[in-house]
């Protein structure tokens, strides 16, 4: 079932995704990869604020190309999103709802979905240039010294997610291998 999210991410929109839908998103989202995330996760551990409120976000684990003259943004593919599995339950535990990459996630992320009602988008590897036609508006916020992996807010139009991992803890990974297997 394809279904329009508008953010934020929100519990109540959170809990009407189901794995396997096929989702096109628009709205607000942030860019974070791995020294990212580290960074946050250590301010957070010293009470200090991080560069932009993660109530009810979505971060996009992507590390985009230098965008070309006439181009908001550069390539923008989904970075392996177990890189970021240390910081998941971190951050969903300051509010961040939403994550969008690729490949399978750790069962501590799962637990930590479950709990604070997140959902895993999965994003086309390889579709970089596609992805980055969604992709209106590009602000950096933090962390310039990170070179690709420093922090933007983006602004995003339709752009074609899967969800992987609903809010319950359903993983179509684990449904299609399970489905495959019985066929």
């Amino acid at each position: 079932m394809q279904k329009k999210v508008t953010l934020p991410l929100t519990r109540e929109v959170a809990k009407t995704l189901h794995a396997g839908d096929q989702v096109l998103l628009t709205g607000t989202i942030y860019t974070s990869r791995d020294a990212g995330h580290k960074r946050m996760c250590e301010a957070l551990a010293k009470g200090e604020p991080i560069p932009f409120d993660p109530t009810d976000a979505t971060i996009y684990y992507v590390g985009p190309t230098p965008a070309k003259p006439g181009q908001v943004i550069g390539s923008a593919g989904p970075t392996t999103s177990g890189r970021m599995d240390a910081y998941a339950p971190t951050m969903m535990s300051v509010g961040a709802r939403g994550m969008i990459g690729k490949g399978a996630r750790l069962p501590e992320v799962v637990e930590a979905m479950k709990k604070y009602d997140g959902v895993y988008f999965g994003a086309i590897g390889g579709a970089g240039a596609l992805l980055a036609k969604c992709i209106k508006k590009c602000e950096l916020i933090a962390y310039e010294d990170l070179g690709a992996e420093a922090l933007r807010k983006l602004y995003v139009e339709d752009m074609p997610l899967v969800v992987i991992i609903d809010s319950e803890g359903n993983n179509l990974y684990e449904i299609g291998r399970k489905t495959y297997l019985e066929k």
